[in-house]
């Protein structure tokens, strides 16, 4: 089976930032969260693959087919939801969503009309009468309406109160369940991808520095503290070791290593913690700088 996304070689310049090159595979039915700082290159790359970017080299490819956007039957197989949905702002945002279905073949008027109900969206209303809450709706019934089996999100619940987030987050987790569609999912609200995300990429100033399984990134990265009146102990996967006095105080990657190793020299109660992914990413993005210990 393809790949539902596949990106090589991927690269883009620009006076004072280059993206790339970046390679990068998505495979059917996973979300791989896509994290990394303002100006890493997370929207160069997302335009990229929709075409509202030409890359300088590489190739990329959905489902096996190449990139081109001048295709609607390539149109067909991915729904965007950008960061600042654009609409035309003095049509009623059912006007919108026929304007849109008008592009997509495959466009399911009843499953619009569905996720327009489950989301209390007023249909009538002007795109510029709508709330930031709202235009993201829109924006995400427009994208899902044609049923893509690759979706691309840029910052999608940015700005949107707590119970709209919910709301957002909650169907995107249901439409996982079937298996049928892929997620390329950026944003800077990592809770969002403890619950989506199969997979985390970590991309700074325009490179992929790390692609990881989120499970098993959350479930061996810890802070673990304990008390020895030796000196500092070599142990592996160590981002961070403070010591004050007798008691001692690391972050790594590595816990079950760390845990073999204090057994090892003897000690056998050390109090372990876990890191949040705000925590662990700030740590790769940052090179293991700093963490709070306390």
């Amino acid at each position: 089976m393809s790949s539902a996304l596949s990106i090589r070689q991927v690269s883009k310049r620009y006076k004072g930032f280059t993206l790339g090159p970046i390679d990068l595979e998505l495979e059917p039915g996973m979300v791989l969260g896509l994290i990394g700082p303002n100006g890493a290159g997370k929207t160069t790359l997302l335009h990229s693959i929709i075409g509202l970017v030409k890359p300088n080299e590489g190739e990329i490819f959905v489902h096996g087919d190449p990139a081109d956007p001048n295709k609607i039957e390539w149109k067909q197989k991915i729904g965007f939801v950008g960061d600042e949905p654009a609409f035309y702002e003095r049509w009623s945002a059912r006007k919108n969503l026929e304007f849109v279905a008008k592009f997509h073949p495959g466009w399911d008027e009843d499953y619009a009309n569905q996720l327009a109900a489950r989301f209390k969206l007023d249909l009538g209303k002007k795109a510029s009468d709508l709330s930031r809450g709202n235009r993201v709706k829109l924006s995400l019934i427009m994208a899902l309406a044609h049923r893509p089996s690759l979706c691309l999100f840029d910052e999608p619940t940015s700005g949107l109160d707590p119970v709209v987030r919910d709301e957002v987050l909650e169907l995107l987790y249901e439409m996982m369940g079937s298996g049928d569609m892929s997620i390329l999912y950026s944003t800077h609200i990592l809770s969002d991808l403890s619950r989506l995300a199969d997979d985390l990429a970590f991309l700074s100033d325009g490179n992929l520095i790390l692609r990881t399984p989120k499970e098993e990134m959350t479930e061996s990265w810890r802070k673990i503290s304990f008390r020895s009146n030796g000196t500092a102990m070599k142990l592996p996967g160590v981002l961070v070791y403070r010591r004050e006095g007798m008691d001692h105080f690391v972050l790594t990657k590595d816990r079950d290593g760390v845990l073999a190793a204090l057994q090892t020299n003897g000690i056998n109660d050390p109090v372990e913690s876990r890191l949040t992914l705000d925590e662990i990413a700030v740590q790769i993005l940052r090179g293991g700088l700093h963490v709070d210990m306390d």
